[in-house]
């Protein structure tokens, strides 16, 4: 009714307008004549004279029946034929006719008969103000979680005014609060309010929020709308349980039944559902025997008695009780609850520890307090007076205070955490009453540890084999040590010290993880090169102040079969390892023709040569000797043998990847004359070569000698002194025997190893797991019986016979096995004679 009241004290007003607006703003023309009027005006209210503005005889209106055909709905409006003028002839409501169209235009269809005219007649509705903003529900709800951000911006339900310009919804107001504001976009023409979160919201405060939005339009005076929010708080699982107490405490006596009620536990959460839902358990770190003394009901924290309560085996129980709600993520809270067991006999005196510190450093001086203990018995005269004791061979005493029944617990001596880490004292009291009743509380001291030991490593030093040719940047090997302290004190990182990179060029080349002791080389090492090296490793650990220790590493480095054998004769002109040899025809079966010389810059068996025969023109002829490389003839030659026979010799080293290389002979076959001819000449070109070659062999034979005796005499000399240093490390072959056939002797603890080559020292053994090419040298201070297989002198292992079969040298095998061309010069030589 309130609307409606105000709609008729406007009309008047509007009527006015009207009339004024219609008067000025007539359009006349030949085409259609235009009227504007707003909406809610009187029924009656004219609109303009149509006859006029068309230039009509009014007096001819009636006679002509002149009226409106079309363009009205429900005849809003009608056109008097007395006098020509158009009027409002039905309520005219804008947004009815219109509803969102802008403008609102009405096209009116008049007709005049005698003669037949059709003229047309626009009239546009205005608005006004004449509806308010409204919403489509009169409340809207809204869910927000309580652990919803502040900022985060909600939707709201946006308010509908059919009055269109500035009629419309213009604003938005939300009702004083301190947790919401609201905030306005523009999509299009529309405006959309959404409600924005300022401060995060707490359910367990408040569970709804009721507000109040308010549409405002821009009509004068202005209109409204509201709408009802409510906003409910989700809850979060942001609250965890929470105990009544800490700690509870409780008595039964010890003659207590079975299924009895000890305690309820009590926990509350005031998150609500799931989140709120308390289950009870055990703590986990309880002892066993607790879970058969006690039960707990996980939904209502009861806990009671479930076997037999023996106060003389256990008079006090302490219990961890967990509650933990069921939200996501669960949240839980402890208590700790001490069950007291009574003696029903008497009163029995009672300890109380008003002051523990539950754990002391090791290094803490004798005389240090550790607890204040309390002890009273409810009893009074001699049954209540109480003597207090401790356990025996703990290192802590009590002292008696001032205050009667009040003891110190103080250390009396020196900790040592590596030995005892953790101390249960029982303390006793006695009453003083007959019989005396006697009391007993554990206390749990725990020693902490101090930086008080040093790193250790269990073996300095350390001895590691490495193959040569190693990827680089791959680990080698690793150190470890042990630290016997706790926690930082025992966390060790190890390093290579400064100074022992600077003074030794390979440390350089060695990379340490600090954290766990892997060493990596950052190069490939070369046996041929470097046999063996010693670095240190430094461990320290991470107490204030730090310790460290350090270890030896020696390394040594195992062959690997990476050099082919390089040929060293025949060697022709141009470098290739070509030769031609020239034998007379008479020759008799067995004639050594030439030999084959090679080296291999490895050792043991990845430098032990077998020659074979590759190529050769008449099997028949020649033949190899596959140890020494001799080519010598088979049976004597005939008239019908070619003269010029090549032979391709193959050089092969044992490795597992055996490498090779070849040589080729040219043997020519020539007359005895030509053969002395040819020898003669050969000899005078290089009679001054041999006889420096005869010179140099002569000292190299008594280089050897010398070298031979003092071996001998050092060998002797070892063997006497006992010496106990068994530091491993390579040793130079004490029988080397002046042949290019060489092998490497080294020593590690009691035993000493030889990497071999075809020949072996005596009483060698073969080391299992080094391919077949390491030794074991006896030690001369051992008994016979620790002494492996001894071996000959000079004896080479026979491959495939699994490092137990040798095979004795081939007495004719000279000097010419390691000197190059020795047999070809003297036979050369011979021959001129």
């Amino acid at each position: 009714m309130e609307p409606e009241k105000q709609r008729q004290r406007v009309r008047p007003w509007w009527v006015a307008f009207g009339i004024s607006v219609m008067l000025s703003h007539v359009q006349q023309g030949s085409a259609q004549i235009k009227y504007s009027i707003p909406e809610e005006v009187k029924v009656g209210s004219v609109v303009g004279n149509v006859a006029k503005d068309l230039g009509l005889d009014v007096s001819s209106l009636q006679e002509r029946h002149f009226r409106i055909v079309s363009g009205t709905k429900d005849a809003q409006f009608e056109v008097n034929q007395n006098n020509g003028i158009l009027y409002v002839h039905k309520n005219i409501d804008r947004e009815e006719i219109c509803e969102n169209s802008f403008p609102c235009l009405i096209n009116l269809k008049l007709v005049a008969e005698n003669p037949m005219e059709i003229h047309y007649v626009g009239v546009e509705i205005i608005d006004v103000n004449d509806n308010s903003p409204s919403f489509q529900e009169d409340e809207n709800r809204i869910e927000i979680s309580e652990s919803t951000l502040p900022g985060r911006r909600f939707q709201l339900p946006a308010a509908r005014d059919p009055d269109v310009t500035i009629n419309t919804v213009r604003m938005y107001k939300l009702n004083q609060n301190e947790l919401f504001t609201i905030q306005i976009r523009e999509r299009g023409e529309d405006k959309i309010p959404f409600l924005v979160l300022l401060k995060s919201l707490d359910r367990e405060k408040s569970r709804e929020h009721k507000l109040t939005l308010t549409a405002i339009d821009g009509g004068n005076p202005p209109r409204s709308g509201s709408l009802n929010i409510t906003v409910s708080v989700l809850d979060s699982n942001d609250n965890p349980p929470v105990f009544s107490q800490e700690v509870y405490s409780v008595t039964i006596p010890e003659s207590v039944n079975v299924n009895a009620s000890v305690i309820t536990v009590n926990a509350t959460d005031p998150d609500e559902g799931a989140n709120g839902d308390i289950e009870y358990y055990f703590g986990g770190q309880l002892d066993r025997k607790i879970y058969d003394m006690f039960s707990l009901n996980k939904d209502s924290g009861e806990i009671r008695v479930r076997g037999e309560i023996d106060y003389e085996k256990t008079e006090i129980y302490k219990l961890d009780v967990q509650a933990t709600d069921k939200g996501q993520p669960p949240m839980s809270a402890d208590c700790r609850i001490i069950i007291k067991i009574l003696d029903e006999n008497d009163n029995k005196p009672e300890i109380d520890v008003t002051s523990l510190s539950k754990t002391i450093s090791e290094d803490s001086k004798p005389g240090t307090v550790v607890s204040l203990i309390s002890v009273s018995d409810q009893d009074s005269g001699l049954n209540g007076k109480v003597i207090c004791s401790l356990s025996e061979n703990a290192p802590f005493d009590l002292k008696p205070s001032y205050q009667d029944n009040m003891y110190s617990l103080v250390l009396k001596q020196h900790l040592n955490r590596e030995a005892v880490s953790h101390y249960d004292i029982t303390i006793t009291a006695t009453d003083c009453g007959q019989p005396p009743l006697s009391t007993y509380k554990i206390l749990s001291i725990g020693v902490s540890d101090v930086n008080d030991n040093a790193p250790e490593f269990l073996q300095n030093p350390i001895e590691i084999y490495l193959t040569e040719n190693n990827l680089p940047g791959n680990p080698i090997f690793s150190v470890s040590a042990s630290d016997k302290d706790l926690n930082e004190n025992a966390a060790l990182t190890y390093h290579i010290p400064r100074e022992e990179i600077s003074r030794l060029k390979i440390a350089a080349y060695l990379n340490i993880n600090s954290e766990n002791g892997q060493i990596s080389a950052l190069k490939s090492f070369d046996f041929e090169t470097l046999k063996t090296f010693q670095f240190h490793v430094v461990a320290t650990d991470s107490g204030t102040p730090s310790l460290s220790s350090n270890v030896t590493v020696n390394v040594f480095i195992l062959d690997q079969n990476d050099n082919p054998p390089v040929i060293l004769y025949p060697v022709s002109s141009n470098g290739s390892a070509e030769g031609v040899e020239e034998i007379p025809r008479n020759v008799n079966a067995g004639h050594l023709v030439t030999k084959v010389r090679a080296y291999d810059a490895d050792i043991g068996y990845n430098g032990w040569l077998l020659f074979s025969l590759q190529e050769v023109t008449d099997h028949s002829l020649f033949g190899l000797d596959r140890y020494t490389g001799q080519i010598r003839t088979l049976r004597s030659f005939t008239e019908t043998d070619e003269a010029e026979h090549k032979l391709v010799i193959l050089v092969k080293d044992n490795g597992n990847v055996s490498l090779s290389a070849t040589a080729t002979v040219i043997v020519k076959l020539v007359e005895p004359k030509e053969a002395f001819a040819a020898s003669d000449v050969k000899s005078a070109t290089k009679v001054d070569e041999e006889d420096n070659v005869t010179f140099y062999l002569m000292i190299t034979l008594g280089s050897v000698s010398l070298l031979f005796l003092i071996s001998i005499i050092v060998l002797i000399a070892m063997q006497c002194s006992k010496s106990t240093d068994y530091a491993s490390k390579y040793l130079q072959e004490t029988n080397y025997d002046g042949t290019l056939c060489h092998s490497i002797q080294y020593r590690s603890g009691d035993k000493r190893y030889m990497l071999v080559g075809p020949r072996m020292s005596i009483g060698s053994t073969i080391v299992p797991g080094s391919h077949a090419n390491t030794l074991v040298l006896p030690d001369r201070r051992r008994t016979s019986e620790e002494v492996g297989p001894r071996m000959s002198i000079g004896s080479t292992i026979v491959p495939g016979s699994h490092a137990n079969t040798l095979v004795l040298p081939d007495r004719r095998r000279t000097s010419e096995e390691c000197f190059p061309g020795f047999h070809s010069r003297r036979r050369t030589h011979l021959e001129k004679i």
